[in-house]
């Protein structure tokens, strides 16, 4: 989770093909690498490090904090307030033109023309595409045309969304709805019933109360952020990891579903609307500034807990490998940081790099360079052997 999404910059400059010299750099920290060499890269955490560190809320629900005292401290600045209403969810994994549904006991489809109870036919699947909705009992049968969008329901009880993967079950209505021309699937449902579907997908439920409750929170505010600035006309708020990830009913557990009872309805406000309150797996201890005032960078004692495995990580890469990511360079020559954040470690996370060949050199982004070799987190160093 985890927007809005950083904006990414590549730039390539080319030199002489031998004796290419690194310019100066305002970072002072460079690498030499030899014809053939072995790179390791240590880090700490995982992800982008804004916000809640999921992992830190655990550590700290380990030494007693509560959900309140863990939201506080990882949002700074922020108020309480609540939220409640219902939310349109994007459902990313039914990728074909129609909404396909298990017939059940009082499924209901629901239209312009109202709502009706669809008949114990023997139908095991009911269907809508382009306006006519159909049942099937071993052949497509075609039951009544409907002007607009359609959607099924099952009054008390989850409706089984049958996609590509197989059949997930949501709770509220699931929708065939138009965005830009093109059929989509939306889920339509109550905060609560939302966040039972997401909080055990975003952290374990059977971690400490306190961290799934705080969780809980997050993800309730994100929610409520999300939906006050939708994605779409017809949905708010993604499925994915890109918002928050939601598996519906079918992911649900008891340990996460109490969480959201012990919360309520509550969330995190600045200035009086619902906080952007990004969360990512672990802050690697020291989280790193967002783009409101309350995410802000600030040391994360509570990140380094024994049970975190992304607090500190490594992995070793050949030369080979960056070469191949950023085949313009030729033969790997030097490694040089520009810049930094100026938080933690080594001088903070990276927000400028550069990777130096014999053919040319590409500066870019922290970003960029993590998500090219697959990294965990920006907060990296490097080291440099000969192989």
């Amino acid at each position: 989770m985890r927007r809005p999404a950083v904006a990414l910059t590549l730039a390539l400059v080319a030199g002489p093909a031998l004796g290419l010299a690194a310019p100066a750099y305002a970072g002072g920290q460079s690498w030499t690498v030899p014809a053939s060499a072995s790179i390791t890269i240590n880090g700490h955490g995982y992800g982008h490090g804004h916000g809640m560190s999921q992992y830190g809320a655990q550590g700290a629900a380990k030494q007693g904090l509560t959900s309140t005292e863990i939201a506080e401290f990882y949002y700074p600045g922020t108020e309480w307030g609540t939220a409640a209403g219902r939310i349109r969810v994007l459902i990313s994994g039914d990728t074909t033109d129609d909404v396909v549904v298990l017939a059940a006991d009082g499924l209901t489809l629901r239209s312009s023309a109202g709502r009706e109870v669809l008949p114990d036919n023997g139908a095991t699947q009911w269907r809508f595409l382009g306006g006519t909705v159909s049942w099937f009992d071993g052949t497509w049968h075609k039951y009544a045309v409907v002007k607009g969008d359609a959607g099924f329901s099952v009054p008390g009880a989850p409706v089984s969304l049958v996609t590509p993967s197989g059949a997930t079950e949501y709770r509220g209505q699931v929708w065939s709805r138009v965005d830009g021309g093109d059929p989509v699937t939306v889920d339509t449902l109550g905060m609560a019933s939302y966040l039972r579907g997401v909080v055990p997908l975003e952290m374990p439920a059977l971690w400490e109360p306190a961290a799934v409750q705080a969780q809980t929170i997050a993800a309730r505010t994100y929610a409520a952020y999300e939906r006050a600035h939708p994605r779409s006309a017809v949905y708010d708020i993604c499925d994915t990891w890109s918002c928050q990830v939601y598996g519906g009913a079918s992911a649900e557990h008891p340990a996460s579903d109490a969480a959201v009872t012990a919360t309520g309805r509550k969330i995190l406000t600045y200035d009086g609307e619902p906080a952007f309150t990004q969360f990512a797996s672990s802050s690697g201890g020291w989280t790193s500034a967002g783009s409101v005032p309350y995410l802000k960078a600030q040391a994360d004692p509570y990140d380094a807990y024994s049970g975190n495995p992304v607090h500190d990580w490594s992995v070793t890469l050949t030369d080979r490998t960056l070469e191949r990511a950023w085949p313009a360079l030729g033969n790997l020559r030097r490694i040089v940081v520009n810049s930094r954040d100026g938080n933690g470690d080594w001088g903070g996370r990276l927000t400028s790099i550069t990777v130096v060949g014999g053919r040319g050199r590409v500066t870019m982004s922290g970003d960029t360079f993590r998500s090219k070799l697959g990294l965990r987190s920006t907060y990296l160093t490097f080291s440099v052997r000969a192989r």
